[in-house]
């Protein structure tokens, strides 16, 4: 199992509630995607169901770690969107059937360990009918059961489900951090390379570790290009299509679609005035295409070449930062 960085507040927290015999039925963990809540979500269910005094983050050989990490541990239920042959999470969201599903483990007794636990990751991709039945779960909870609720997004969350979780807040990691992340996760790249990871993560190693080896620099640049110059002979957005076209390129594909809004948003904040309502506007209409580009299969060069469009509409007379 990955190995959690950082977050020593968060684990502290979470120790002490476990040895003080209080532990909250549920935890809302929240913060930015890629940052490390799913992973922690994973450890504190094996610490729980191992049970006992110790480290927070259990050797990979430990027996409860194995049974979770393969889903196997009769005490233990994880949920998320489906995966796809290569692991790839597809739908929109956890289906309420998911929640339903629960029932035996809510209602039966532990097999292997004191606690049963249930991970969601993340609760936000809970369809409506999804959200009120696990409000039901919380609202009267069984003995013995802890709810971990991963979140990306809590303010979309039912008020009635905030209402009865404890919350812990996530933040992206430091530099040094980051840095340490993703040389224990990537040993074989260069000093470089892991340089414009540490940029492109933003303190989410989980985004940069995904986008190891998709040649972020390079889509950067490309963007960087089309928006300074306008692409006026359009040469900058037929590469893109081209590169990002095929099949092989979905992974790259789906950080290029990552990347637009980042891009946009480092234009937007070099201006003012007129300059800044703008790239304020491109960002809107970007992040619409890229959400939209996925969960509905758009066609993939025409959103490519709509996005490039978008970039290079940037193109023209700034009012600099000042400061």
């Amino acid at each position: 199992m990955t190995r959690l960085l950082g977050h020593r507040d968060q684990i502290d927290i979470f120790l002490d509630a476990m040895a003080s015999g209080r532990m909250h039925h549920a935890w809302l963990l929240a913060g930015p995607s890629g940052i490390g809540k799913g992973l922690f979500a994973r450890a504190a269910a094996a610490r729980l169901l191992a049970g006992g005094e110790g480290d927070f983050q259990l050797p990979d050989d430990h027996p409860t770690v194995r049974l979770v990490h393969a889903r196997s541990h009769p005490d233990y239920q994880l949920l998320e969107r489906a995966r796809d042959e290569d692991g790839e999470q597809t739908g929109r969201n956890i289906p309420v059937d998911a929640i339903r599903g629960l029932q035996p483990l809510l209602t039966g007794t532990p097999s292997l360990s004191a606690a049963r636990v249930i991970v969601i990751d993340a609760v936000d991709e809970l369809e409506r009918g999804g959200a009120n039945a696990l409000l039901k779960s919380l609202e009267e909870p069984p003995p013995g059961v802890v709810f971990l609720l991963v979140s990306h997004a809590p303010g979309r969350l039912l008020p009635t489900i905030r209402s009865r979780v404890r919350t812990l807040v996530f933040k992206p990691l430091g530099e040094g951090e980051m840095r340490g992340a993703l040389t224990a996760a990537l040993p074989d790249e260069a000093a470089a390379t892991i340089d414009d990871l540490v940029l492109t993560g933003a303190g989410a190693p989980g985004t940069a570790i995904a986008a190891a080896g998709l040649d972020v620099a390079g889509l950067d640049r490309a963007l960087h290009a089309i928006g300074a110059s306008g692409d006026p002979d359009r040469t900058g957005r037929l590469a893109l299509v081209k590169a990002l076209g095929g099949k092989t390129a979905q992974a790259r594909y789906r950080l290029f679609l990552e990347r637009v809004p980042h891009s946009i948003a480092a234009v937007a904040r070099q201006r003012r005035g007129v300059a800044l309502a703008r790239a304020l506007a491109a960002w809107e209409e970007a992040r619409a295409l890229t959400g939209a580009a996925v969960l509905l299969s758009l066609d993939v060069p025409s959103t490519v070449w709509k996005l490039g469009t978008i970039v290079a509409g940037l193109a023209g007379p700034a009012s600099p930062a000042k400061g």
